[in-house]
């Protein structure tokens, strides 16, 4: 692919039943705004059993049912926080531990140095993040954090970071596809189209997830004028 070239990320999740948990950032067809998205899937009972809820500049994730939440340790986080003027999306409580970071002065590369990959042996699921820094500029960076010897004795610690460019996307996602176990994604993040209108993008996600095994989804367009926020939020459970 050459570097200019930008997949249809329709067509990518259609083609994977179980990507497992994805982000994407980037910037809106029109220059406008930043954008990012966040879905989750499971294949067990204790995956499945959960909800997005919007808070104000927080996105948190609930059990649909709590009296069938059997582990929460790894199902329960807040997949998104805003600290000033940073906005911070990840697969896990790691969310807290960068916010935590931000706030005491490190980076967003150093604060996730105290993480590693999920212990969900033999999956050893990778921790994905990402951050969009609106305080100078705009900028973002795409970290993973992965198994490195398949074993859960090794972190291989990427990170990734871009200058915007209208209508571009990366996109991340914590499964190659599905298998047992699942085998961790691999390589640099994908290269995807980003529309300018919200809704388009959203239904594409939605729409595009697998049936069976999607989730949630939640989707953030961020005006680089007045840094206000417009959400689109997708369960597939209603209370």
């Amino acid at each position: 692919m050459s570097n200019s070239a930008k997949e249809d990320i329709g067509v990518i999740l259609r083609g994977n039943a179980y990507p497992g948990r994805g982000i994407v950032i980037g910037k809106s067809a029109d220059g406008r705004s930043a954008v990012f998205a966040y879905f989750i899937m499971g294949r067990s009972e204790n995956s499945r059993n959960r909800i997005f809820v919007e808070k104000k500049d927080e996105l948190v994730i609930y059990p649909f049912d709590e009296s069938k939440v059997s582990d929460p340790s790894l199902i329960i986080y807040s997949p998104m926080r805003r600290v000033w003027n940073k906005w911070v999306v990840t697969n896990g409580d790691q969310t807290d531990t960068v916010v935590d970071g931000l706030l005491a002065g490190e980076s967003f590369a150093i604060a996730l140095e105290k993480r590693c990959f999920e212990p969900d042996a033999p999956n050893y699921t990778p921790r994905i993040s990402g951050i969009i820094d609106l305080d100078d500029g705009f900028s973002y960076k795409i970290s993973i954090l992965k198994c490195g010897d398949g074993k859960g004795g090794v972190c291989d610690r990427y990170c990734f970071r871009y200058e915007p460019q209208d209508g571009l996307g990366h996109f991340i996602h914590t499964y190659k596809c599905d298998g047992n176990p699942l085998p961790s994604f691999e390589g640099e993040p994908t290269r995807v189209a980003v529309p300018a209108d919200i809704d388009e993008f959203a239904s594409t996600l939605w729409n595009s997830l697998d049936a069976d095994n999607k989730i949630s989804l939640y989707v953030g367009y961020i005006d680089l004028d007045t840094r206000n926020m417009t959400t689109r939020l997708f369960n597939k459970h209603a209370k």
